[in-house]
C-alpha cells in the first residue's frame, strides 16, 4: 500500500497521443480515427476500454502541424522568449463522449497515463485548446468550456452555430463559417446554370445548421430542391437504402452532400453495390479534399465532383517536418506508432510474438509514404491549426508583455493577470493581429470568425491526372467579397463533370423558357418546374424564362414568334386600292353623267319636256346631284379633322337639298292638275317663289342640325384596334350618334313624304306623268337606303365606308336615272315628241 501514488484516478485511460511539457500547455483534439466502436454494456462489469478502427491520416497532418507550429514558436527568439510551449493532443476518434473527456482532461491536468511519473505534484492545465475537427464534436466541446473561459480554436468546425457568442463565447476559429460555404454552393450551383438538385446531410448540427443556409440561400438564387433527406453513421442501413431509393426516383441529378467523411463512405458503399452513376456530386469542405484508399473504387460514382474546400498555401518547411517525425514508445507520445505500422506494413515487437519477419524498427524513410498524411498540395485546414497555434502564441505573448488592450478587464499586474490566465488570453485572443511567415495577415472578426481577405475557397474537382492518379484538381476559386459576375475565377477547360466529360451539362427540372413564351409553373411542383407557354395574341416576352409576358402598345401587334413588338397594319379605304379607285370613278362618272345632262337640258331649256314641272328646280335638282357625287369622294383617303366633319355634313345637306327639289316637283304636279279644275286658284300658292322658299326652308333645318352637330360633338379621325386584333382601321367617329341619326332620319323623313305624294299622283293624266318617275326614283332611294342600315353595321373596317358610299352614289345614280334619262331619251332620240301637244296628251292644259 506504500508504494500506492497518493492521487489516484479513477475511470478508463483517454487517447493521448502526444505530448510534451512546458511553461504553457496547449491542447489539441483531433479525429485519428474515423469511428469508435460500440462496446456492448451489460451494465453488470465496467465497460471495456473504448476501441477505434479507421485511420485519418489527414488527422495525424493537423497533429503533426500543430507541434511544428509549437517547435517553431519555441525555437523563436522574438516570440514568447524565455517561454517553452508544451502541449497534450488527443482522439476524440471522432465521438462527442472522448472529445468531452478530453477537454475536461485538458482542463484539469490529470491524466492517468502521466500520473505515475507525476503522482500529486500540481497539474498543468491548458491554457486553450485546439479542435476538433468536426462541428458536432465542436459544440459539445465549446458548451463544456465556456463555463471554465478556456478558449477554443477550431480549424475545421464550420457549423454557422458556432458564431453565436451568447452560446459559445469562448470559441473562436480560423475556418470561415459554414454561413459562407452554404452560400457558396448556392452560388456555385447558380453560377453553372443548374437549377433543379437533391440535398443530403449530416444528421447534427454541422449538416442541419450548413443545410438551413443552404436553402435559404437556395431559394434566393432561383434554386429549387426535390428532396433534402438527414442520415447519420449510427442509423440502420434501412435508412440508408431509401436513401438511395429517393436518389434514383427524383428527376434531379445533381447532389448537394453536406456530410462527413464516415458518413459519405456508408452511403457510396451502398450506392456502389447497387451500382448508381450519373450523380453530379457537390460537396462541402469536410470530404471534398478526404482521400482514402476506397476512392479509386468508388470513382465512377463520384466522378467530376465539383466542392468547396479551404482556401489553399505553401507552408515552407512542413513537408520536412513530417517527413521527419519518428515513432516512441514514450507514455503519452506513442500516437505515430499504429499509423507506422500502416504506412511500413509492418509490427512493433511485442514479448510474446513469434518470429521476426515485418518486424517495425522505427527507422523506416516516411519521404518513401505517398498518402494524404505526407501530401500538401491541398493543407489549407492544416494552416488553420499552424494559424491557431500562432494566435495562441502571440495572445500569449501579448499578455506576457501587460500589452493594454481598450477592453482589458482591470489594470492588474502582469502576475495578477497570470492568475487569470484563461480569461485574459480570450480577450487578447479576440484582439490579436498577426502576419505568418508567408506573409499573410490574421484576426478574428467580432464573432470569433477569420476575417475574410483574398479567396474565400479553393474549387476542387474529382478527376484523372495524366498518370491516371485521382487527384483533387484545383480549378478555380471563389471570393466571397466580389460581386456576382466576378465571385468565380473558374478555369472551365481543365473541369470534368460527371456524364458529359468537359462539357457543362443542364441539370434543370424544366429548359429555359425561349422568347415569345412565360413559365407556368406545373401544379403541386417547385417554380424551377415549369411549363413554356406562348404568349397569347398582342403579347410578347424578349428574354429568356420570362415570368409574364408583356401586352403591346394598342398600335402595335407581337409578330409571329412573340418576342418583338411591330408596327399594326393600317387600314382604311384609300384611292391607291382597286375598290378605291372603282368607287371613285364611279362618283367621277356620276359628276359627267349630270353635267351631260345639265348641258342638254341647258341646250334645250326652252323646249317644252325642259320647262315642264319648273326648269329652275331640274337645273337646282341636277347641281344637288353633283354635291352628291362629289361628297362621296370626301369619304375616300386617310381621315382627317376636316375630312370627317365635312364628310357627313356635306352628304347630310346634299341629299337633304336635293329630296326637297324632288318633293316640290312632286308637289308642282299636284297642284297642276288641281289647278285644271273650274275656278281653281291653287297655283298661285305654290308658284316659283314658293318652290324657292319650301327648298331653302328643308335644307335650312339641316343645316341647323349640321351645325349644332359640328359644335357639340363633331365627327373625329379614331383608331379602331377592337375590331380586328392585327389591324388598326382609321375611321371618322361619329361623334354624336344622335346627330348622325337625326340627319339621317330628317333625309328618310323628306324620302317618304316625297314618296307618298308621288304615288298619289302616279294616275294623274298625262303622256309625260313625271310622277310616275319620281315615285320610281324614291322607291328606289328609300330601298338602298333601308338596306343600307344593316350592312353598314354589319361591315368591317373600310368596308363600313364602302358601304356608305356605295349608298351614296345607289341612291344619286337611282335619282339621275329615273327622273332625268326619260327626258333626255324624248330630247335627243324622240324629238318629235318634246312638243306641248304631245305633252299634254288628252289634257290640252298647259301646266307651265
Amino acid at each position: 500500500m506504500a508504494e500506492e501514488p497518493l492521487c489516484k484516478l479513477g475511470g478508463k485511460t483517454e487517447f493521448l497521443k502526444f505530448s510534451k511539457d512546458g511553461d504553457v500547455i496547449i491542447g489539441g483534439i483531433f479525429s485519428f480515427h474515423n469511428n469508435p466502436v460500440d462496446a456492448s454494456l451489460s451494465f453488470r462489469v465496467l465497460p471495456e476500454i473504448l476501441q477505434c478502427k479507421g485511420l485519418s491520416f489527414r488527422e495525424l497532418q493537423f497533429a503533426q502541424a500543430m507541434i511544428f507550429a509549437i517547435e517553431e514558436i519555441n525555437n523563436s527568439s522574438n516570440l514568447l522568449p524565455g517561454i517553452q510551449l508544451g502541449y497534450k493532443i488527443y482522439d476524440d476518434c471522432r465521438d462527442i463522449l472522448l472529445a468531452i473527456k478530453a477537454a475536461m482532461t485538458l482542463l484539469t491536468g490529470h491524466d492517468k497515463e502521466l500520473m505515475n511519473d507525476r503522482a500529486c505534484i500540481k497539474p498543468l492545465i491548458a491554457s486553450a485548446i485546439i479542435g476538433p475537427s468536426n462541428s458536432a464534436t465542436t459544440v459539445a466541446v465549446a458548451t463544456t468550456l465556456a463555463s471554465f473561459n478556456i478558449p477554443l480554436i477550431g480549424h475545421g468546425a464550420t457549423c454557422s452555430c458556432l458564431s453565436n457568442k451568447k452560446l459559445f463565447p469562448t470559441y473562436l476559429r480560423t475556418v470561415p463559417s459554414d454561413y459562407y460555404q452554404s452560400v457558396a454552393l448556392a452560388q456555385l450551383v447558380k453560377h453553372f446554370g443548374w437549377n433543379w438538385v437533391g440535398a443530403i446531410r449530416n444528421d447534427d448540427d454541422y449538416g442541419n445548421f450548413g443545410m438551413a443556409t443552404f436553402l435559404q440561400a437556395a431559394q434566393f438564387e432561383g434554386i429549387c430542391v426535390e428532396y433534402s433527406e438527414a442520415i447519420h453513421r449510427t442509423y440502420p442501413r434501412e435508412r440508408f437504402l431509401r436513401l438511395i431509393d429517393i436518389m434514383k426516383m427524383s428527376s434531379s441529378r445533381v447532389i448537394i452532400a453536406f456530410l462527413t467523411g464516415n458518413v459519405l463512405d456508408i452511403l457510396i458503399k451502398e450506392m456502389f453495390l447497387q451500382n448508381i452513376t450519373g450523380f453530379q456530386w457537390i460537396g462541402t469542405d469536410s470530404w471534398i479534399s478526404s482521400r482514402n484508399t476506397a476512392m479509386l473504387q468508388y470513382y465512377p460514382i463520384m466522378k467530376g465532383a465539383i466542392g468547396l474546400a479551404v482556401s489553399n498555401s505553401f507552408l515552407s518547411g512542413l513537408k520536412e517536418f513530417l517527413q521527419s517525425v519518428s515513432p516512441s514508445i514514450i507514455p503519452g507520445n506513442t500516437g505515430m506508432n499504429e499509423y507506422w505500422e500502416y504506412f511500413f506494413n509492418c509490427t512493433w515487437p511485442k514479448p510474446d510474438a513469434k518470429g521476426t519477419s515485418s518486424l517495425c524498427t522505427g527507422h523506416e524513410i516516411l519521404s518513401e509514404v505517398n498518402n494524404q498524411y505526407t501530401d500538401i498540395s491541398n493543407i489549407g485546414y492544416t494552416i488553420n491549426v499552424y494559424k491557431a497555434v500562432y494566435a495562441i502564441a502571440y495572445s500569449l505573448h501579448n499578455q506576457l508583455d501587460c500589452r493594454v488592450l481598450e477592453n482589458s478587464l482591470d489594470n492588474a499586474t502582469c502576475v495578477e493577470k497570470l492568475k487569470k490566465a484563461p480569461l485574459q488570453l480570450l480577450h487578447y485572443l479576440k484582439n490579436v493581429n498577426f502576419t505568418t511567415k508567408e506573409g499573410e495577415a490574421f484576426h478574428f472578426e467580432g464573432n470569433g470568425d477569420p476575417a475574410l481577405k483574398g479567396k474565400t475557397y479553393d474549387i476542387l474537382n474529382w478527376q484523372f491526372n495524366n498518370e491516371d492518379v485521382l487527384e483533387f484538381a484545383t480549378v478555380g476559386a471563389y471570393y466571397a467579397y466580389l460581386s456576382e459576375e466576378h465571385r468565380f475565377k473558374i478555369k472551365y477547360e481543365s473541369m470534368v463533370f460527371a456524364g458529359t466529360g468537359n462539357q457543362i451539362p443542364q441539370y434543370l427540372c424544366s429548359r429555359s423558357c425561349q422568347p415569345g413564351t412565360r413559365k407556368a409553373t406545373q401544379k403541386g411542383r417547385p417554380v424551377c418546374c415549369y411549363d413554356c407557354i406562348p404568349c397569347a395574341e398582342g403579347e410578347i416576352s424578349n428574354t429568356s424564362d420570362a415570368i409574364d409576358c408583356l401586352r403591346c402598345l394598342p398600335e402595335y401587334r407581337s409578330n409571329k414568334g412573340n418576342d418583338n413588338c411591330i408596327m399594326k397594319e393600317i387600314e382604311y379605304l384609300s384611292f391607291q386600292e382597286i375598290m378605291g379607285i372603282l368607287l371613285a370613278t364611279l362618283s367621277l362618272l356620276g359628276v359627267f353623267l349630270t353635267g351631260f345632262v345639265s348641258f342638254v337640258f341647258f341646250i334645250k331649256r326652252n323646249t317644252p319636256i325642259v320647262r315642264a314641272n319648273n326648269s329652275e328646280l331640274s337645273f337646282l335638282l341636277l347641281f344637288s346631284l353633283t354635291l352628291c357625287f362629289l361628297c362621296s369622294l370626301t369619304f375616300i383617303g386617310e381621315p382627317s379633322d376636316w375630312s370627317c366633319m365635312l364628310r357627313h355634313t356635306a352628304f347630310g345637306i346634299a341629299f337633304v337639298l336635293c329630296i326637297s327639289c324632288i318633293l316640290g316637283k312632286t308637289i308642282v304636279v299636284l297642284i297642276a292638275f288641281r289647278a285644271t279644275l273650274p275656278g281653281s286658284n291653287v297655283m298661285k300658292w305654290f308658284g316659283a317663289p314658293q318652290q324657292r322658299l319650301s327648298v331653302c326652308s328643308f335644307t335650312l333645318i339641316q343645316v341647323i342640325i349640321c351645325i349644332v352637330w359640328l359644335m357639340k360633338s363633331p365627327p373625329i379621325p379614331f383608331k379602331n384596334m377592337k375590331h380586328y386584333v392585327d389591324i388598326v382601321i382609321l375611321e371618322c367617329d361619329l361623334g354624336s350618334v344622335a346627330a348622325f341619326s337625326a340627319v339621317l332620319g330628317y333625309i328618310g323623313f323628306l324620302a317618304l313624304f316625297c314618296f307618298i305624294l308621288a304615288f298619289l299622283a302616279r294616275h294623274l293624266p298625262d303622256n309625260f306623268n313625271e310622277a310616275k318617275f319620281i315615285t320610281f326614283s324614291m322607291l328606289i332611294f328609300c330601298a338602298v337606303w333601308i338596306t343600307f342600315i344593316p350592312a353598314y353595321i354589319s361591315s368591317p373596317g373600310k368596308y363600313t365606308v364602302a358601304v356608305e358610299i356605295f349608298a351614296i352614289l345607289a341612291s344619286s345614280f337611282g335619282l339621275l336615272f329615273c327622273i332625268f334619262i326619260p327626258k333626255c331619251y324624248i330630247i335627243l332620240l324622240k324629238p318629235e315628241q318634246n312638243t306641248k301637244k304631245h305633252i299634254m296628251g288628252k289634257q290640252h292644259e298647259n301646266y307651265l
